[in-house]
This record gives structure tokens, C-alpha cells and sequence, in this order.
């Protein structure tokens, strides 16, 4: 569900026409809807009513800090996988008991600073991580909250680009080893253990291969246990998917998800954490573009928008698909015609589909990338030095940019000329 409906005839975020907002913004832009962003964020709470957990929200997905604030003062937590992601969650009002640290990659200076401003665990990827946490830990006199993330070698059944818990997969420790890994983290002075992490894929739409894996998970906890460990807190990860398509069957819902938490893990008596990002800003967010020119090819139409494959670039990157709706509605039953819908970035690859069956549409008319709230701004990047597009946040009836649009001046300023040039 999301709050994008049509208002006599125009496409709306909650009461906001977002020819309303393309007016006074321009376009391209992000758009997105704090009333989606807090229904997905609730649907998630009453999943796992049934225990303790903490929902920490991926920032990857959407990192804004005007979202985070909104997330974060509804009690959520935060999945970070860089300091720059610690510094805005921080900036947000999340204070370091609620963010978990992810990633394989994490510096000794990232180490030190989430230590310094609090943390609530690292999610620990290899032992070379290990024994340099616990190094940086000890020089400060402290010890590491820490769950080493187990890679349980199941298929997640998704895009190969966003599969994490395969064993060819560069993330986390293979279970086979886990035990000894435990035993390891257990004799160094500056890592406290106190649970299991596990994250499998993003954009799941089935819910086997979680159970596949939470399976494995309860009975490594039981292991772990019997070795002496403190396992206290399961972080089962994240990556439920959303429905890109509304022709397609959606994917099952976070209260079923939840189900399969609890049958899997329930009877442990373990904190839960989860990490969804894409299940709660996905659908919150649109991406509004205009057309530029309709191009007359040799064997096709081609619809030419002003927002192009550096705003989002999802179809250009996996093939992904987002539904295009104009804004202005057609009328039931109007004729369509067939379009490759492309941007103005100077690479083939800049398309967002091909032969997309849209009303008759001419240049200045406004469309909207559905489904857009989570990998869209935050992959975007200034590629033909075409400046990063702004979002917007709507409330009910009123919006407000929460990143602008960089003038040129802006973006030139940036760099600077040697002396000897």
C-alpha cells in the first residue's frame, strides 16, 4: 500500500498534487510520503509484537536524514554500513544503543568513532574484522558488543547483484565454521558476544528460503549455548521484497514474515532485530520527471523524460522494473501507445523500458516512477555532470524539500585547480 492516488485526475502524494510540487521544485525529483513511511514501519512493530525486537531500519535504502528523524522518533533503529550512514543516523536523533553496524569492509578509524559515540553491536563479517574490532576496543579501554554474521549457504531466489547468503557470496563467515569462529571471538579481551547475525538477499518474494535459513540459525544458537556463549540477540537480517509491478502477485506481507520468525526462533527467548529498507520506503517514494521531446524512431517511439539513468538507476543496473504512470489521468479506455521510455544521459544503457504501453504523451506532460523510495536518491550520482535531484517530503497537505537541487555554480566549486595548471 502507498499514499500516490489519483485526485480529480491528478496523481497525488497524500493531498499533494505533485504537479503542485513539479511547479515550484521542478523535475526531476524524488518524492515522498510520510504516511506510508510510517504505516510500513508500524505493519513491521505488530509482526514481531510477540517478543522483544528492535526494528532496524536499513539506512542504505533511503538515507535522507529527514527520514531517518521520521523513522527514528517512531522508535526504530538503524542498520548502518559506513560511518557517513552512523553520522546521519546520529544526525537524525538516533541515539548509539539503536544502530547496529553491518558491512564487510569497516575501518579501524569506522571502529573507533561508532565506539566512541555508542553502538549497539557490530555485525562482525570475517576474523580479520574480529581481531582488529577487538584490538581498537581494547586501546579504548572497552569491549565490543558483537554478532558475527553466519552466511548459511541458501539461494535466496533473487536478483544474483543482491543475493548475500550463498557460499560464493563475499558476505559473512560460512556456518560450517561458526562454532570455532565463537570460540575464538570468546578469548579476545576486547569483544563482548552477544548474538547471531544472518541477511540472506534484498527483494525477497518468498518466504522458504528465510525458514531455509532461520532453521539453521536455531539450531546454531542452541550449539553456540551449549559451547557457553551468551546468545541473547538473533539479527535475522532484512530483505523482504515489495511489489515493483501492480500486476504482479505481491509478495507476502511483514505479519507472515513475522510468522516465520517466530515458528523458526520464538521458543529461544532471544531479542529479535530485524533490518528492512526497501519494505519501508520503497513504495513511499516516486520518482516525477517530465517529458522533454517524443522521438520518432525508425521502428519505435521514443519518450524522452528529464530524469535520467543517474537518478535512478535500478533498470539500467539489474534489469529492474518500475511502474510509469502519467500524472495527469487517462481516461478509462483511452488508446495507448507504445514507447521505449528513455533519459538523456549520453549511454544505450540509459532506458527504463522498453515498448511501455502509455497514454499519448507530449513534452512538458509530467510522469511518475513508482515505487521509488529506496535505492533511488541514494544510488543516484552527477554522471554528465547533471546535478543530483532533489526530495521532497509530504505531510498531508503540505511538502518540504529535504534536499535540494545543487546549482551548477555549487557543483564547480567543488573542485579545485592545482597551481600549477
Amino acid at each position: 500500500m502507498d499514499h500516490f492516488t489519483y485526485r480529480a485526475g491528478v496523481l497525488c502524494a497524500e493531498e499533494v498534487p505533485l504537479s503542485l510540487i513539479a511547479a515550484d521544485v521542478g523535475t526531476p525529483v524524488y518524492v515522498y510520503s510520510t504516511a506510508t513511511l510510517t504505516r510500513h514501519f508500524k505493519v513491521f512493530q505488530e509482526a514481531l509484537s510477540w517478543t522483544d525486537h528492535l526494528i532496524c531500519y536499513a539506512v542504505k535504502a533511503n538515507s535522507n536524514i529527514a527520514v531517518l528523524k521520521l523513522l527514528g522518533d517512531l522508535g526504530a533503529g538503524m542498520d548502518v554500513v559506513s560511518i557517513g550512514e552512523y553520522a546521519r543516523a546520529r544526525a537524525a536523533g538516533v541515539p548509539g544503543e539503536r544502530i547496529v553496524f553491518s558491512g564487510v569492509g569497516k575501518t579501524r578509524e569506522e571502529m573507533r568513532l561508532a565506539l566512541e559515540g555508542g553502538i549497539r553491536q557490530f555485525n562482525v563479517e570475517s576474523e580479520p574484522e574480529l581481531l582488529a574490532l577487538s584490538e581498537v576496543a581494547t586501546s579504548l579501554n572497552l569491549r565490543a558488543p558483537v554478532a558475527l554474521r553466519v552466511n548459511p549457504d541458501v539461494d535466496a531466489k533473487t536478483h544474483e547483484k543482491i543475493a548475500t547468503g550463498k557460499s560464493e557470496n563475499k558476505f559473512g563467515i560460512p556456518i560450517a565454521r561458526a562454532r570455532e569462529v565463537y570460540a575464538g571471538a570468546a578469548a579476545l579481551s576486547g569483544i563482548e558476544i552477544c548474538g547471531i547475525d544472518m541477511h540472506i538477499g534484498s527483494q525477497l518474494t518468498d518466504l522458504d528460503p528465510y525458514r531455509q535459513a532461520y532453521a539453521k540459525m536455531a539450531t546454531l544458537t542452541r550449539a553456540l549455548r551449549d559451547d557457553g556463549h551468551d546468545i541473547r540477540r538473533l539479527d535475522m537480517g532484512g530483505g523482504l521484497g515489495i511489489p515493483y509491478r501492480r500486476d504482479n502477485n505481491a509478495p507476502p506481507l511483514p505479519i507472515e514474515y513475522g510468522q516465520v520468525i517466530r515458528e523458526a526462533v520464538g521458543d529461544l527467548g532471544c531479542e529479535i532485530d530485524i533490518e528492512p529498507g526497501r519494505n519501508i520506503a520503497g513504495n513511499s517514494g516516486v520518482l516525477l520527471s517530465s517529458v522533454i521531446y517524443v522521438k520518432r524512431g525508425g521502428d519505435r517511439d521514443f519518450l524522452i523524460l528529464d530524469a535520467a539513468m543517474n537518478d535512478l538507476i535500478r533498470p539500467a543496473m539489474y534489469g529492474a522494473h518500475h511502474d510509469l504512470v502519467p500524472v495527469i489521468e487517462a481516461a478509462p479506455g483511452a488508446d495507448r501507445a507504445a514507447y521505449d521510455v528513455v533519459g538523456p544521459v549520453c549511454e544505450t544503457g540509459d532506458i527504463f523500458e522498453k515498448g511501455a504501453a502509455l497514454p499519448p504523451l507530449g513534452p512538458g506532460q509530467l510522469v511518475a516512477f513508482r515505487s521509488a523510495g529506496a535505492y533511488g536518491a541514494v544510488m543516484a550520482s552527477e554522471y554528465n555532470t547533471r546535478p543530483l535531484i532533489p526530495e521532497v517530503l509530504v505531510h498531508g497537505d503540505q511538502f518540504a524539500v529535504i534536499r535540494p537541487r545543487p546549482s551548477l555554480e555549487e557543483i564547480l566549486a567543488r573542485e579545485a585547480l592545482p597551481e600549477w595548471l
